[in-house]
Order: C-alpha cells, then sequence, then structure tokens
C-alpha cells in the first residue's frame, strides 16, 4: 500500500514538473523568443525601432510621455501631432517612417505609405481587427471588432439603418436636439447680448440626445443613464489600455475587472429590454418609429425569416446589444469632438467663419434646414472635411497580422501588428504640402479625391471595405448643427481658452471649449 501511495505521489511530482515546465516554455516563448525573432525578421528588411527588452514593450513610455506633455497647453496652432502623440513623433524622428514600437511583446510597424495603406484596408481579412485585451470587448464591440462571415451577416443587417433616405427620416430628431441648445444658449446671451460658455459640455450633451432620439426614439434624458455607464467603463478600458494584458488576467476578481463587468451587466440589462419591447411592438404590427433601433430590429427579423431552414442568420439578442452599444458610443462621439474642433477653429479664423454663415443664409433664410440643403452646403462641407484632417476623431488604426502577409515589398510575419497614423498622415507635409498643418478648407474645393489625389491619405472614418457605417449619419447632424449655430451666432475664442487636444478614444479638448457667444439678429 504504502509502495502505491509512493508511486502515485511520484507520478502527481511528475505531472506537477512537466505541467511547470510546459508554462515555463510557453511563457518564455510569450515573453521572450517570439519577440526577438519577429525583432530579426523586421531588422533585416531594414525597419527600425527600439530594441526589445521586456513585456511591458514601449507602452510605460508612451503612456508617460503623453501624460507629460499634456500637462501644460500647447501654443495655439494646428500642429498638434508632437503634442498628441509626442513619444510617435519622437519614434519617427528618430528612426524614420520606415519604423516600430513594442506594444507589450508584439512589434507595431508604422505604415505611412499610400498604396500600403490602400492594401492594408482592402485586404481586410489579412489585416485583422486587434483584439489584445478581451477586457476591451467589455466596452465596445459590434460590427466595428467583427471579422469574415460574421462582419459580413451584420453589415447587412445593419446597412438598411444607414440608408441616405432613411437619413432623411431622422432629420426632426437632429433639428430638435439643435434646437433645444441654441434655446439654451439664446437664453444665457439675452441680457448682455453676449456670453461666454464652454461648448464642449453642450455638444457633447446635444450628440447625446441626437443618437438617443435618432436611434432609439427616446431623448438624452431617458438615456443618461446608459452614456454615464459608458462614461464610466470607457475611463476602466482606458486603463486597461495602459498596461500589457497578460493571458488570463480578465479572469482574475481584481477591482477593475469587477467594476468592467458590473458596467458590462447594467448596460446590456437596460438595453435588453429595450430590445425585447420593441422586437414586441414590431412582430404586434404596431406602427414604426423609423429610428435605428427598429430599422435594424426588423431588418434582422426578416433576415430570420427569409432563412428560417438555415442555421445561425440573423444576429441574436446579444448580437443586437453590442450593436446598441455602438451606436451608442460611437454615435455620439464622432460628431460631438467634429462640432467642438469646428467651432474652435471657426473662433479662430472668422473670415471662414463668415464664409460659412453667408452660405447658410443664402441657402436656408429664415426656413428650417432640410435635406437638400445640407447637400448643398459647399462650404460647410469643406470647413468640416479641413477639421476632420487637422483634428482627425481617431488618431490611429492599428491591426494585427494573424498569418504571414506580403505589404508591398515587406513580408509581415504572424504576430506582427501594423499601424496607420491617421494624425501623422494628415499633417504629413510629402502627402499635404508644406501648408499641411494650417487651416485651409479652399483644398477640398474640389471634394476629397482631388484634395488627396487619389490617394488613400485622408482617413477620418477609416477606409475600403469596412469604412465607418455611420459616417453619413455623422456629417449629416454635424451639418445640421452648425447650420443652426452660424444662423442664431457668431462666436470668438475667449482669451481663457487652453489649448490641449488629447487622445482618450477619440481627439478631445482636455480643458474644454471657452468660446465667446455673440446674438445676430432674430430670424
Amino acid at each position: 500500500m504504502e509502495a502505491d501511495l509512493v508511486i502515485i505521489k511520484d507520478l502527481l511530482c511528475f505531472l506537477v514538473v512537466g505541467l511547470l515546465m510546459i508554462w515555463g516554455w510557453r511563457v518564455l516563448n510569450w515573453a521572450r523568443l517570439t519577440p526577438k525573432r519577429l525583432e530579426r525578421c523586421l531588422r533585416q528588411q531594414g525597419l527600425r525601432g527600439n530594441p526589445y527588452r521586456s513585456v511591458s514593450g514601449d507602452i510605460k513610455q508612451l503612456f508617460g510621455m503623453s501624460r507629460q506633455t499634456r500637462a501644460k497647453p500647447m501654443a495655439l496652432c494646428d500642429d498638434i501631432e508632437p503634442y498628441v502623440t509626442p513619444y510617435f513623433h519622437q519614434l519617427v524622428n528618430k528612426y524614420g517612417k520606415d519604423s516600430f514600437l513594442w506594444v507589450g511583446p508584439r512589434p507595431r510597424v508604422t505604415i505611412m505609405d499610400p498604396d500600403k495603406i490602400r492594401e492594408i484596408f482592402t485586404k481586410f481579412t489579412g489585416f485583422q481587427k486587434l483584439h489584445n485585451n478581451p477586457l476591451l470587448r467589455l466596452f465596445v464591440s459590434g460590427l466595428t471588432n467583427l471579422e469574415g462571415d460574421h462582419w459580413s451577416k451584420h453589415r447587412k443587417i445593419i446597412n438598411p439603418a444607414f440608408h441616405q433616405d432613411k437619413l432623411k427620416n431622422m432629420l426632426p430628431a437632429f433639428y430638435q436636439s439643435c434646437t433645444d441648445m441654441i434655446s439654451k444658449w439664446e437664453k444665457m446671451v439675452s441680457t448682455e447680448g453676449c456670453c461666454e460658455i464652454d461648448a464642449w459640455p453642450y455638444l457633447v450633451n446635444m450628440t447625446r440626445d441626437v443618437i438617443s432620439r435618432a436611434a432609439f426614439g427616446s431623448s438624452f434624458e431617458q438615456g443618461r443613464r446608459i452614456f454615464e455607464l459608458l462614461d464610466d467603463q470607457l475611463n476602466l478600458a482606458m486603463k486597461a489600455v495602459q498596461s500589457v494584458y497578460i493571458p488570463g488576467w480578465r479572469f482574475l476578481p481584481t477591482k477593475t475587472n469587477r467594476e468592467l463587468k458590473m458596467y458590462y451587466n447594467d448596460i446590456k440589462g437596460s438595453l435588453r429590454e429595450m430590445i425585447k419591447r420593441r422586437e414586441k411592438a414590431i412582430k404586434a404590427g404596431e406602427e414604426s418609429n423609423e429610428d435605428l433601433l427598429d430599422i435594424l430590429v426588423e431588418s434582422n427579423i426578416r433576415e430570420i425569416e427569409a432563412n428560417a431552414n438555415r442555421k445561425n442568420m440573423g444576429m441574436s439578442i446579444e448580437d443586437v446589444i453590442e450593436e446598441c452599444k455602438l451606436f451608442y458610443f460611437a454615435g455620439q462621439e464622432t460628431t460631438s469632438t467634429l462640432l467642438v474642433w469646428t467651432m474652435i477653429l471657426l473662433a479662430r479664423y472668422p473670415v471662414w467663419q463668415t464664409k460659412a454663415r453667408d452660405e447658410v443664409l443664402q441657402v436656408f433664410c429664415d426656413n428650417k434646414p432640410d435635406a437638400d440643403g445640407l447637400n448643398r452646403l459647399k462650404v460647410v462641407t469643406m470647413i468640416l472635411h479641413e477639421v476632420l484632417r487637422l483634428y482627425p476623431p481617431v488618431t490611429s488604426l492599428s491591426r494585427s497580422v494573424p498569418k504571414e502577409i506580403n505589404l508591398g515589398e515587406l513580408l509581415l510575419p504572424a504576430g506582427t501588428e501594423v499601424s496607420v497614423p491617421i494624425l501623422q498622415i494628415h499633417h504629413d507635409k510629402e502627402l499635404w504640402g508644406d501648408d499641411a498643418h494650417e487651416f485651409k478648407p479652399e483644398r477640398f474645393a474640389e471634394g476629397v479625391s482631388k484634395a488627396t489625389k487619389s490617394q488613400v491619405t485622408f482617413l477620418p472614418f477609416g477606409w475600403g471595405p469596412r469604412i465607418c457605417i455611420g459616417q453619413n449619419f455623422t456629417m449629416m447632424e454635424a451639418k445640421m448643427a452648425m447650420a443652426m449655430i452660424l444662423k442664431h451666432f457668431w462666436f470668438e475664442l475667449s482669451p481663457t481658452y487652453a489649448h490641449s487636444p488629447y487622445s482618450l478614444v477619440t481627439l478631445r479638448p482636455q480643458h474644454g471649449a471657452q468660446i465667446i457667444l455673440h446674438k445676430l439678429g432674430s430670424d
């Protein structure tokens, strides 16, 4: 009996030692051998970057330098790239455009050549969305993070919600939300004829109200709790991004993990109730609200019914929840940042503010803005495009390389990543000319294609088959808001404004947007 116990004990020890050796080998391979192999491969092709030293890579220096830089405002100019992304700016100055940095143990190759960028966004199966930190998927997922057939299915179902004729039906929601904000501003300027405001929180609330009305048929007040939960979840998600993700870490009951999952479950619960009510109403034949959620649910029901004999057709309730979360977040973030930088730039460049106002008054006079008129706002469109160039909502897009792939003359091994630094590309003098850092809307007078010389160098909404599905929604809302603001006010930058653009998912004004509003003659 004792001999049997000794044998069992020895076998258990042998098993434990074996498991530890396997685990140790995997850790060594992940933390040291694979990164060094990838580094050798990239350097042999002429790419340069810091040598790989530890699993933290360049993350600590990257975020540390950003925090240090934005501790003080920058000079009032539009050459923002060294301020917003100081580490990357330093890296390119040191190693050139053909460089790479370390995101943990993974090398991320910088791609600024237009032909290579076109290839990345065209070959989207070879260059896939990053899923390095599963905790981030608790924050926002949906269409933006899907691949292959799953992505194709969702895109097909969601597309009808963003058709131009459907967007026209949402103009009343845009108008009502803008009117509510304008009314608040008019009350503030009514006594003195002018007043100073921080435009940023007003624009955030207005765009949140728009997405609540247009997407879910409710006002911002009704959707406030979801937005507050998303804000809290975003702050936690950004903490997760600033550290190296260790496989399996999400399963540990850390404070951040628990809070992220709590917010995730709260948001899912609120949206699940909303979606089930809509499905029930649609199946009962009740009149449609013509909002994004109704269109999405109807499209999904049609897809499921048309493919009743096939498995996994249509979207599950969980899929619809994730798409709704994406509507909530992306539908508000991009437009609010576009509007705030547009107001800041027009306050700094009154000549263009006057040109835009003259166009708005000529097109609409005293009439309510409509779809046809918004499409005829050439000067306003030029201005919005130039704002998106100088202050793109997202400063970079990254992709993973799951399998070895050729990119131009480069051979990228599996396990590497590529980065398309949108901010740097939009400010590159070799691509845009010596005036690349200057606010010149006239460069878009003949459209985006002419301004870019048909190159892939203008990427505020991405590019290719996976270009942002909501770009027309954003542009229409931005035109509506700017048309109404310009009709009611002229505005200038306050002396208290501190220029400090920083990236928190989107490019925001760190200290707000202090604007002095002056009331125009009543309509």
